[in-house]
């Protein structure tokens, strides 16, 4: 684990929020002290729900200064078409380059849209699917600054965490060790301040992207801390076990 020493972070998902209240939402979480926030954009094709698109991440912008980071549960089509509006949407209160995540299993010219996000000034980055194996993203590992494993099926909060995605942590994070790749490991889907943070932290992962695991709390300061300390104490080598 040495090795792979990097910052924690604490990123919710605003799929739980008031929608209806979206800016002060937004203001709350970065009061809270979370380290980015995460807009779950679904198209209705790749997933079956439907949420929001880059106008709503747009108006959220003057609310706060918190990076934002975007995961594209998209089609290629609606990816490609619309890339240049999220990327603008997600970039910082001085242009800053957000977080934009595409998935791999969306799209067939991935290396393309990779490389457009850079281009248009985003932070490439890369999600893979809890059945899509890590050899599908080896190739373009080196155009992303961040890798998302999804640790439950994209497309609805509240699901339940799926244990065996450690295995692909670890092989992720072998992999970036040993081409000594500047890459954050993100998870997402049924993170709690429980086993489930703290054994997808020792197995690799830095990045934590909470939902109602962290809206169930009285307040979000209080989600957002007590993820942090789990993830923080499970880096420093006190592990959770899984009936925890």
């Amino acid at each position: 684990m040495t090795a792979f020493h990097r910052s924690i972070q604490i990123i919710p998902s605003v799929l739980p929020a008031d929608w209806a209240a979206m800016g002060q939402c937004v203001k709350d979480l970065e009061e809270a002290g979370v380290d980015r926030i995460q807009f779950d954009v679904m198209d209705g094709n790749f997933v079956p729900n439907l949420t929001f698109g880059p106008e709503l991440i747009k108006a959220c912008r003057k609310y706060c200064s918190v990076p934002f980071e975007t995961q594209l549960m998209v089609s290629q089509y609606n990816c490609e078409t619309m890339l240049e509006e999220y990327i603008a949407a997600t970039k910082g209160p001085n242009n800053e380059p957000g977080v934009v995540i595409a998935h791999v299993e969306a799209n067939t010219h991935l290396h393309r849209v990779l490389s457009q996000i850079r281009e248009l000034g985003g932070s490439p980055s890369v999600a893979i699917n809890p059945h899509t194996p890590i050899d599908m993203i080896k190739n373009i590992l080196d155009m992303v600054d961040h890798v998302l494993v999804m640790t439950v099926n994209p497309g609805f909060g509240g699901q339940a965490y799926i244990p065996t995605m450690l295995d692909k942590i670890s092989e992720l994070r072998k992999i970036i060790v040993e081409r000594n790749l500047d890459i954050d490991i993100e998870v997402d889907g049924g993170i709690k301040a429980n086993w489930t943070i703290s054994q997808c932290c020792a197995a690799g992962a830095n990045c934590f992207i909470a939902g109602s695991g962290m809206f169930a709390y009285p307040s979000l300061k209080e989600g957002c801390d007590d993820l942090r300390r789990v993830a923080q104490e499970a880096q420093a080598g006190k592990t959770l076990p899984t009936s925890a």
